[in-house]
C-alpha cells in the first residue's frame, strides 16, 4: 500500500485545522459517498455537552461554523457584545465570571436578570418610568429600553444612574 493521492482540497469539504490529522476512517466508516459535510454530524455531542454556555439552552444554532473554526473547538468567535449586550466593554466590562451571572435558567439563556446586580428599587424605578408606556419592572422590560446598556432612553438622562 502506499499513501493515499486523494486531494480534500478539491472537494467541498477542504480539511483544514483539526481536521486535516483525522483519520480517513472517522469520516468515511460507512464509505466516501454521502458523508455529511456539516460540523453539527460529527459534532453533536460537542454541540450538546457544552455547558459553558450551554448550547441547547441557549438555542444557539447548530451551524458551528457561525462562531467556531476547525483549529480549536475551544477557539471562539462569539462576541456577545456585537450581538446582544455589552459585557465585554463599557461598564459591565469584568463585572461577571460566568454566563450564568446574568442567565439565571439553565434550562433557557434567554432568560437573564439586570436586576440581581443593579440595586433598581422597584419603587424607585416605577416613580422613574411612570410616564412611559407598558413599563414593567422585569429585566427584560430594561433590555426592550435599554439594549445596549445605557443609562438613557429615548434620549432621555435617567436620574438614579447619574
Amino acid at each position: 500500500w502506499s499513501p493515499a493521492t486523494f486531494d480534500h482540497n478539491l472537494t467541498d469539504f477542504p480539511l483544514t485545522g483539526a481536521h486535516i490529522s483525522v483519520p480517513c476512517i472517522e469520516c468515511h466508516a460507512n464509505g466516501y459517498s454521502g458523508t455529511p459535510t456539516n460540523c453539527y454530524s460529527c459534532h453533536q455531542d460537542d454541540y450538546n455537552n457544552t455547558s459553558d454556555p450551554n448550547h441547547q439552552a441557549a438555542g444557539f444554532p447548530i451551524t458551528c461554523e457561525s462562531c467556531h473554526n476547525t483549529i480549536s473547538w475551544n477557539q471562539t468567535t462569539w462576541n456577545h457584545d456585537a450581538l446582544y449586550f455589552p459585557i465585554y466593554s463599557g461598564k459591565h466590562r469584568n463585572k461577571w465570571d460566568i454566563c450564568a451571572d446574568c442567565h439565571v435558567n439553565s434550562n433557557d439563556f434567554t432568560v437573564f436578570e439586570c436586576i440581581f446586580c443593579h440595586e433598581h428599587n422597584r419603587q424607585d424605578m416605577d416613580s422613574e418610568h411612570n410616564d412611559v408606556p407598558g413599563y414593567q419592572y422585569l429585566s427584560s422590560a430594561c433590555y426592550n429600553c435599554h439594549p445596549r446598556g445605557e443609562s438613557f432612553s429615548r434620549g432621555k438622562p435617567i436620574k438614579s444612574f447619574e
